[in-house]
């Protein structure tokens, strides 16, 4: 059975790798090459640290092994990422570390969750309660144009 725990800075390489391995299963078919392949080949962010070390990342692991992350900027409100590994797919992980996500951010204050979605995952995020604002272009650092969308959440129905 999946377990979740906060995550730690010595976990940072084998999330990333995670998230590199998730974006080759899942994003070929809504971004070309020439998105896909510098976006998956970036470095790790360097707010990364910054947002482990604040307690916002959550990992989901059984027997020792990583199966996804997810990770809130508590001073935002943002969900900066969700990423299941492929072989552990289709189980509720991503699910069940959004609502641990969810419960951090209630836990803290904060009434609204925003992200900006890749298209692979707007469905996924539609499902758990968040609305589309609007279609966008993210300017991710490794240079490229990502279409995205821009989502919300309000967490205790008050906007």
């Amino acid at each position: 059975m999946p377990t979740l725990r906060t995550a730690t800075l010595a976990d940072i390489d084998a999330m990333w790798a995670l998230r590199t391995r998730a974006i080759a299963h899942a994003c070929p078919a809504y971004y070309p090459p020439e998105v896909l392949d510098p976006w998956s080949a970036s470095p790790v962010p360097r707010s990364y640290p910054a947002l482990v070390h604040s307690g916002g990342a959550v990992i989901a692991e059984e027997q020792g092994a990583m199966l996804g992350y997810a990770i809130l900027d508590i001073a935002t409100g943002e969900v900066d990422a969700v990423f299941v590994d492929p072989a552990a797919g289709g189980r509720g992980m991503g699910k069940t570390m959004l609502a641990a996500l969810e419960r951090m951010a209630m836990a803290r204050g904060c009434k609204r969750l925003h992200l900006s979605a890749s298209l692979n995952a707007v469905a996924f995020y539609r499902a758990a309660g968040f609305v589309a604002l609007r279609n966008a272009v993210y300017a991710h650092p490794s240079g490229v144009a990502l279409d995205c969308v821009e989502m919300e959440k309000f967490l205790t129905g008050v906007k």
